[in-house]
């Protein structure tokens, strides 16, 4: 009589992960995870480096919240994901940090610019933030493959998994909500990158030809010396009228526009 419960059916993964209760998942149900274009960015990133084709395995994932924790660091982000195995898989997702000295150059270069600091302190994140980077040598995102790091304890020999596909979910939509998580892996976090940022304005020589507000705030509300009477050719109150065309029907014989006469020179007359 043949084993009831051989080997190979004991050792065999259930068809469907185990449920997580109270496990982070993304919000959108349908269509792109991406929101804003830095997101966006984020993804397409990742699908110009030869996974972007796989990420979809892991969306299913994401929306149900199979990511039992997600830390995002310098360096990249660390989550556990529950599969069909008992204990949640081990993910990481890796990208080299900035040095002090890279990103003196990065926020030196964004202080001069006051837009770029007004954005930033505003938390959003500058469109064109990259080609700041760019400018002192830096890449905001991962370049190249040699750049992006991804691990996973799982037995799946692909890259990316199911598993760190639905962190990269997840972390797009972490990046729409906070744009500084992203500068956060490459070696800045938020409240020091700001700090930085405000002491490097404040250091930043005013225009030659401008005018520090502090030196005219004495005098900054008082108004300036009003103009003259106007003069010019006096306009009948009533002239509007003449402008008007002939109303199609009368008032008991009389035109509409000489009826409404009389009001606009009295409204005239009182002005």
């Amino acid at each position: 009589m043949p084993d009831p419960d051989p080997f190979w059916w004991r050792d065999a993964e259930p068809a469907r992960p185990r449920k997580v209760e109270g496990g982070i998942q993304i919000n959108n149900t349908r269509g792109p995870v991406a929101r804003t274009w830095w997101s966006q960015r984020f993804l397409s990133v990742l699908e110009s480096l030869g996974v972007g084709g796989r990420l979809s395995r892991g969306r299913t994932y994401a929306r149900a919240g199979q990511i039992v924790s997600l830390d995002v660091d310098v360096g990249g982000a660390t989550a556990r994901v529950q599969g069909t195995r008992p204990q949640p898989y081990q993910v990481r997702i890796g990208v080299p940090a900035f040095g002090k000295a890279e990103w003196g150059a990065v926020a030196q270069a964004l202080a001069e610019d006051a837009s770029y600091a007004a954005a930033l302190l505003n938390g959003e994140m500058p469109r064109d933030i990259e080609r700041v980077f760019a400018d002192v040598g830096l890449s905001l995102f991962p370049s190249d493959a040699r750049d992006l790091a991804m691990d996973c304890s799982c037995p799946d020999y692909a890259v990316p998994c199911k598993h760190l596909a639905a962190v990269c979910y997840v972390l797009a939509e972490r990046f729409d909500a906070d744009p500084f998580q992203i500068l956060a892996i490459r070696g800045r976090h938020r409240e020091a990158l700001l700090e930085e940022l405000r002491t490097r304005r404040a250091a930043v020589p005013a225009p030659a030809h401008g005018t520090d507000l502090a030196e005219v705030m004495d005098r900054f509300w008082v108004a300036g010396e009003l103009p003259g009477a106007l003069a010019g050719p006096r306009t009948p109150p009533d002239a509007l009228l003449d402008q008007v065309p002939r109303f199609p029907i009368e008032v008991r014989g009389h035109e509409v526009r000489e009826l409404l006469r009389p009001a606009y020179r009295a409204l005239g007359s009182a002005l």
